[in-house]
């Protein structure tokens, strides 16, 4: 499955009320408990976490990707969030995150969840692409972004 076909606006949040990493992470699991797409929030958020506790998913160019995998995803899951003024995550290039991909899979399913850090790896390739949708200001418009993308 592309990741383009996970994404709709109940599982966006733009902008994110969060400013703080940890707060980010827990209100992208509030919204993909809100879109019915875990069932756990507790289990999702330890998952993530602990995985986050081995090494920042703060990658470069404003771009995070908290990930995990945890049974309480039924199959692989995204949680998108835009924080226009950005967020200090422990980024490897030192600058804050400013878009966030939180990213489920079973722990039996690494194929998908490969794939779908693969796929946002080549998004993020993209300048333009990233800052426009760092300023859409609703989650419709960052699903209309992807979706002619």
């Amino acid at each position: 499955m592309a990741l383009i076909d996970l994404i709709e606006e109940s599982v966006v949040r733009a902008p994110l009320k969060a400013s703080g990493k940890e707060d980010a992470i827990r209100e992208l699991v509030d919204v993909l408990v809100a879109a019915g797409k875990i069932t756990d929030a507790q289990t999702v958020l330890r998952a993530v976490l602990d995985r986050e506790a081995k090494g920042s998913t703060g990658l470069a160019e404003g771009i995070a990707v908290p990930h995990g995998k945890t049974a309480a995803a039924r199959e692989l899951t995204i949680a998108i969030g835009v924080s226009p003024d950005g967020i200090e995550f422990g980024s490897l290039d030192g600058q804050p995150a400013r878009l966030f991909f939180l990213i489920l899979a079973p722990p039996d399913q690494t194929g998908p969840h490969i794939e779908a850090l693969a796929e946002i790896a080549r998004m993020s390739r993209s300048k333009a692409f990233c800052t426009s949708l760092v300023a859409c200001r609703n989650p419709a418009e960052l699903v209309h972004m992807f979706k002619d993308e």
